[in-house]
C-alpha cells in the first residue's frame, strides 16, 4: 500500500464533501428525506403531483427505501469497508461520479412519466450496482471474505429495486409489492446482521470506560445466530407469502428471539449517553416491527399493515441510520462522541414521528392529521440533522489538510 487513509485524503485538493464516502452521502441522504417529504405531505392531501410514472404512494415508497436507504449504505460501507479491508478509501472525483449517479436516480424516478420505463430503471439502478461494484472489488482485493455476506444483501437490495421497477411498469401497486418487500428485507437483514456487531461493540466500549462491571454478551453466539436465521426464513416467508399464517407465527418467533438478542446488549446501561441508547432503540424497531406485522398476518385490521411496515421503515430504518450517520460523522470529523440537546431532539423527533405514523393506523378517523404530524417531524429530525451535522461534513477538522 502506497498511501495510508488519512495520507489520501490529506491528497485530496477538491471539495471536502469528496474527501470520504460518508461525507456526501449522508449529507445528500438527509436532504434527500427532508425534501422528499415535504413533497410527500402536499401530494398525500392533492396538492402537488409530479411528473413521475409511480402513484404517488409508490413514489413515496421508492425514495424513502431505495433512494434515501441507498445513499446511507452507500456513505456506510465506502467509508467501513477500508476499515474492514485496510485497502484505501474511494475519495475524489470517483466519489463524486457515484454521487451523480445517485442523483440521476432520483431525478429519472421524479420525471418518469417522461421517460421510458427502461430508461428510468437503467439509470436509477446504475447506482447501486456501481457501489456494489466498487464495494465487492475491495473486499475480493483485501480477501475480506467474511463480509461477502454485506455484499450478497446489497445485491438483494439492487434485485428489489429493480423488481420495484418492474411492479411500476406494469401497472401493479408496487408499494405493497414483492420488490418493496424484498429491498425492506434486505434493509432489516443488514441491521439485523450490521448492527449486531456494532450495537454491542460500541456499547462495549463505552462500559468499559465507565469501569461497568457488566458488559455485553459477546456477538455471534448460538442465540444470535438462530436468532438470525430464524429472521431471515421469516423474512423469505414475507417476500414469497405475506399474507400466510406461518408467515405471521415466523415473524413472532423472530420477534421473540431478537427482543432476548437485545436485552444480552445492556441497553437500560447506556441511558446517560444517548449516542448509545439510540443504537439500542434503532435495534429494538426490528423486533417491534416483526411483531407488528405477525399480529396484523394472524389478525388482519388489528393495526394496519402499512403502519405496521412503518414500525420498520420509519423506525428501524428510520432511527438506526440517524444514529449510526451522527455517530460516524461525530468520530470522523474529530468530535467528542455525545450527543448534545440538538442531537438528543432530532432523535426525539423520529422516535415521535414514527409513533404518529403507526397512532394513523390504530385512529384511522385521524389519519390526515397524524400522517401530517409524522411527515413534520420526519422534517424536523432530518433537516435538524443537515442543520447540525452539514457543517461538520462540509469542512475537514483543523490540521488534517495539509
Amino acid at each position: 500500500m502506497t498511501a495510508t487513509t488519512a495520507q489520501r485524503m490529506r491528497n485530496w485538493e477538491g471539495p471536502t464533501l469528496l474527501s470520504y464516502g460518508f461525507r456526501p452521502f449522508f449529507l445528500g441522504a438527509a436532504l434527500w428525506a427532508a425534501a422528499a417529504m415535504a413533497l410527500w405531505v402536499p401530494m398525500l392531501a392533492g396538492r402537488v403531483a409530479l411528473p413521475t410514472a409511480f402513484d404517488p404512494v409508490g413514489w413515496h415508497a421508492h425514495e424513502f427505501l431505495y433512494g434515501y436507504l441507498g445513499a446511507v449504505i452507500a456513505g456506510f460501507l465506502l467509508t467501513a469497508v477500508p476499515n474492514w479491508t485496510g485497502r484505501l478509501p474511494i475519495v475524489g472525483w470517483s466519489l463524486g461520479a457515484l454521487c451523480l449517479l445517485w442523483l440521476a436516480g432520483r431525478l429519472a424516478v421524479g420525471v418518469s412519466a417522461t421517460l421510458p420505463p427502461l430508461y428510468v430503471a437503467a439509470v436509477d439502478l446504475a447506482f447501486p450496482v456501481a457501489v456494489a461494484v466498487a464495494i465487492g472489488r475491495e473486499i475480493v482485493a483485501g480477501r475480506n471474505w467474511r463480509n461477502l455476506v454485506v455484499l450478497g444483501m446489497l445485491a438483494v437490495f439492487a434485485l428489489g429495486n429493480g423488481l420495484f421497477h418492474w411492479e411500476a411498469a406494469q401497472g401493479l401497486p408496487s408499494a405493497q409489492g414483492a420488490g418493496l418487500r424484498v429491498g425492506l428485507a434486505a434493509g432489516i437483514m443488514m441491521i439485523a446482521v450490521i448492527g449486531g456487531r456494532i450495537v454491542p461493540s460500541f456499547t462495549r466500549n463505552w462500559l468499559v470506560k465507565r469501569g461497568a462491571r457488566h458488559l455485553p454478551a459477546s456477538p455471534m453466539q448460538r442465540l444470535d445466530k438462530a436468532a438470525l436465521g430464524v429472521l431471515l426464513a421469516a423474512l423469505l416467508l414475507w417476500v414469497a407469502l405475506p399474507f400466510h399464517a406461518v408467515t405471521g407465527g415466523a415473524l413472532l418467533l423472530a420477534a421473540g428471539l431478537h427482543l432476548v438478542r437485545l436485552a444480552r446488549w445492556r441497553g437500560h446501561d447506556t441511558l446517560p449517553e444517548p449516542l448509545v441508547a439510540v443504537l439500542h432503540a434503532g435495534y429494538a424497531f426490528v423486533p417491534l416491527g416483526a411483531l407488528a406485522l405477525g399480529a396484523e398476518i394472524l389478525v388482519p385490521g388489528l393495526l394496519g399493515a402499512a403502519a405496521a411496515q412503518h414500525l420498520w421503515t420509519g423506525g428501524a430504518i428510520g432511527l438506526m441510520t440517524l444514529a449510526v450517520m451522527t455517530r460516524a460523522t461525530l468520530g470522523h470529523t474529530g468530535q467528542p462522541l455525545h450527543a448534545g440537546p440538538g442531537t438528543v431532539a432530532i432523535y426525539a423527533a423520529l422516535v415521535l414521528a414514527v409513533a404518529a405514523r403507526v397512532a394513523a393506523g390504530l385512529w384511522p378517523w385521524q389519519a390526515p392529521l397524524l400522517q401530517s404530524v409524522s411527515g413534520a417531524l420526519w422534517l424536523v429530525a432530518f433537516g435538524g440533522f443537515a442543520a447540525l451535522y452539514g457543517p461538520l461534513l462540509l469542512r475537514l477538522p483543523p490540521g488534517k489538510r495539509s
